[in-house]
């Protein structure tokens, strides 16, 4: 038996149109989650996980802004005040986001001004 040429598979990437309807879509399921936490804490999760699965099958990524706003561990939707905590520590210069609901501690860091 002959082994046929290994050639890697090409990877073949969505169209442009449509990966900016998704981007747009996960926009649309972060804002509607972020209306909904306050009622069902539950569908906001669900909207997040949502946008997670679209965001892979369309292989774009989750803007940094939105990113932040979910549990790394837990693919949660964050609210300060709410299921997180959000604290600044200077030794580390990040800030730390602490989920109420698994206790992982994400940390985000920052630069202090020049000046």
């Amino acid at each position: 038996m002959t082994v046929k040429d290994a050639r890697p598979r090409e990877r073949s990437s969505k169209p442009t149109w449509q990966q900016e309807i998704a981007r747009e879509r996960i926009r649309i399921l972060f804002g509607c989650a972020g209306k909904e936490f306050a009622l069902r804490p539950d569908r906001s999760h669900r909207y997040v996980g949502l946008a997670r699965k679209i965001a892979t099958r369309y292989n774009i990524g989750i803007p940094k802004e939105l990113k932040r706003r979910t549990c790394k561990n837990c693919y949660r939707y964050l609210v300060p005040g709410k299921n997180c905590v959000v604290r600044s520590n200077s030794g580390t210069q990040a800030m730390e986001v602490r989920c109420l609901e698994c206790g992982k501690v994400g940390r985000y860091p920052y630069s202090k001004e020049k000046g």
